[in-house]
């Protein structure tokens, strides 16, 4: 989730159905959505080996946050307790890149990159663990 919907959470969302599939299952939403992906995201996106088909700029509504696992919000805001569960929030610091430099765009794409792969990471160790447990 970031404010727009334009760039940090559908980076996010790009990457992880590519890297991460067989542990998450990614939407992307935003505060105020734009109702578009910035073309620098999408230029981003595919300069590093991912495809922007079927990205949506779209609002976080109620019910989707009810029926997520998870909620990663690089809105830079404070969590608003009273539209989802705490316990289901990430805060991850990630700076707004629209309207800013391609170099820019790559940096927070390579951050996003990193953070999904380490969720992923985690999220496949929890599985193994509840495997060999049971």
């Amino acid at each position: 989730m970031c404010v727009g919907n334009a760039c940090r959470s559908p980076m996010a969302e790009a990457i992880a159905r590519y890297d991460a599939a067989d542990v998450i299952e990614a939407a992307s939403a935003g505060l105020s959505p734009m109702g578009s992906i910035a073309e620098q995201t999408k230029q981003t996106l595919l300069l590093n080996g991912y495809s922007a088909d079927g990205l949506t700029s779209d609002v976080l509504t109620r019910e989707a946050a009810d029926a997520a696992d998870i909620i990663i919000n690089m809105t830079g805001r404070q969590r608003d307790e009273s539209y989802w569960e705490q316990d289901k929030v990430e805060d991850w610091i990630v700076q707004d890149p629209y309207g800013a430099s391609p170099e820019t765009y790559q940096r927070v794409f390579e951050g996003i990159k990193r953070r999904v792969n380490q969720l992923a990471l985690g999220l496949r160790e929890k599985r193994e663990h509840r495997t060999r447990a049971q």
